[in-house]
């Protein structure tokens, strides 16, 4: 009778693998390694300009309000359309007609005028059509009623300025425009509204702006 078969295998007959030795480790590789792959850290002057385009046409555009026409009218329009051009886009359901906003409602201030009307009355009137327009085409309402209340709001103190003195109403105009900042800190933080580019374009013009003519009201 055959011996049953043994378990126990030859160790000889098992295969070894030999443990390969480590290659030693290589020293650091610094910015002038051939191998080594650098990240772009190029933080120059024109290319964070170029990232921060917004900010520095806020900035630029102060300055040339405070240059030329640092006046009551003009900070009050410029208060009027920056929370016009909000509701704008919350009422059509578009981030970018924020953008066409500052060119449309400033031509609008224009013609109001030509014609021999009151350019706040004007506004006021854009105000109550973007509601309408708003609640009938069925964009969510929260927005639209945030932002109306918000154009009334700042509506309303620009009026108020008008109405002032000539130093009240600009030291007023003032100081709400860089209180308008923070609208667009909220908004930009956000994400939310209006593109980014207006809120960080806005922040740039409205605090310059506007601690500007409140500093040239009380000195003046």
């Amino acid at each position: 009778m055959p011996s049953a078969p043994s378990w126990h295998a030859d160790r000889t007959a098992i295969p070894r693998f030999r443990t390969c030795p480590r290659p030693p480790l290589e020293p650091a590789r610094g910015p002038g390694h051939p191998g080594c792959v650098q990240t772009s850290t190029d933080t120059s002057p024109p290319r964070a300009l170029a990232h921060h385009w917004p900010a520095a046409a806020g900035l630029l555009a102060a300055a040339l309000v405070l240059a030329f026409t640092a006046d009551r009218r003009t900070v009050t329009i410029s208060l009027t359309v920056a929370a016009l051009c909000y509701l704008g886009a919350a009422a059509l359901g578009r981030r970018w007609v924020a953008w066409a906003g500052v060119a449309v409602f400033g031509v609008l201030v224009v013609v109001a005028e030509l014609i021999g009307v009151p350019w706040w009355v004007a506004m006021a009137v854009v105000a109550a059509v973007l509601l309408g327009v708003g609640l009938v085409i069925g964009v969510p309402r929260p927005p639209v009623l945030a932002q109306t209340v918000a154009a009334l709001a700042y509506g309303g103190v620009a009026v108020a300025a008008l109405s002032l003195s000539a130093d009240a109403g600009l030291l007023l105009a003032g100081l709400a425009l860089a209180a308008h900042a923070v609208w667009d800190a909220v908004h930009y933080r956000r994400n939310a509204v209006v593109p980014r580019s207006l809120a960080e374009a806005c922040m740039f013009f409205d605090v310059p702006l506007g601690l500007g003519v409140a500093i040239i009201a009380l000195t003046g």
